[in-house]
């Protein structure tokens, strides 16, 4: 059997430490096309670029099995000119990361490493976005490649369900610490913001944005449960944004 065909994109840059791992895991699956911003586009959230141009750079690798461009734009924007300009055909997989931080919770909202991995199952494709919560550019993603390998071929396998893609999160713990996978809900949590207002030396006012992460939500069934006590989290999400449930109410009202 052909191996499949993996598009590789994330949202830290294509040189960022959390894509060159997934890469090299996705090259022991597949073919790999990776398609990554050239600089770091984090809480990027769903946003594509239609007021300026955008630049494709193939970049020279020695080995044939992966084949790099870097992107002038967003996440969005790499799977976008993947699919429509660089590949002859949809991908198998598309995988999105190893994000440099959490995802989990709300964070899926503003998150460019997951728009990138939704993008791709909008068009389709299976899609998974991958996060590690250490923000040190220099985190240690050897101890969660077997885990990536795993959810990789575990997808690639049984397939998702239509409009499905996996958030998954990995705890920062070692191998070993880590206790199994959980499938989860997203919890709910918000960020307690708040705007640091300085001037600059000709007076006037900016502001740096600040804040703290508060968890709302004392489930066990959730990714912060989840991530706390040890467990990798997935959570499986969907782009299909109707409050299903508000329907019957809202058709009551008088319009």
């Amino acid at each position: 059997m052909s191996k499949p065909t993996i598009l590789v994109t994330n949202d830290d840059g294509i040189n960022a430490p959390g894509i060159r791992a997934l890469i090299a895991v996705m090259a022991e699956i597949g073919n790999v096309v990776v398609v990554a911003p050239d600089s770091p586009q984090s809480a990027m959230g769903h946003a594509i670029t239609i007021n300026s141009t955008l630049y494709l750079n193939r970049i020279s690798v020695e080995n044939a099995v992966i084949t790099e461009y870097s992107c002038s734009g967003t996440p969005v924007d790499c799977v976008k000119l993947a699919v429509n300009e660089i590949l002859k055909k949809k991908p198998d997989l598309c995988v999105s990361g190893v994000n440099h931080g959490s995802n989990s919770s709300i964070n899926v909202i503003y998150s460019g490493t997951m728009s990138a991995a939704v993008e791709a199952g909008i068009e389709g494709i299976p899609a998974i976005g991958f996060s590690l919560l250490d923000y040190d550019w220099n985190a240690d993603f050897e101890q969660i490649k077997p885990f990536i390998k795993k959810i990789a071929l575990e997808v690639l396998a049984k397939k998702l369900p239509e409009g499905t893609i996996l958030n998954v999160n990995f705890p920062k713990l070692k191998e070993k610490e880590i206790k199994g996978i959980k499938i989860c809900r997203q919890a709910k949590a918000i960020w307690a913001e708040k705007f640091d207002k300085r001037k600059t030396p000709y007076g006037k006012d900016y502001y740096w944005l600040t804040g703290e992460f508060v968890n709302q939500d004392k489930g066990e069934d959730t990714d912060e449960w989840a991530l706390s006590n040890g467990y990798i989290s997935i959570v499986p999400v969907q782009f299909d944004l109707t409050a299903h449930h508000a329907i019957q109410y809202l058709n009551s009202w008088d319009f």
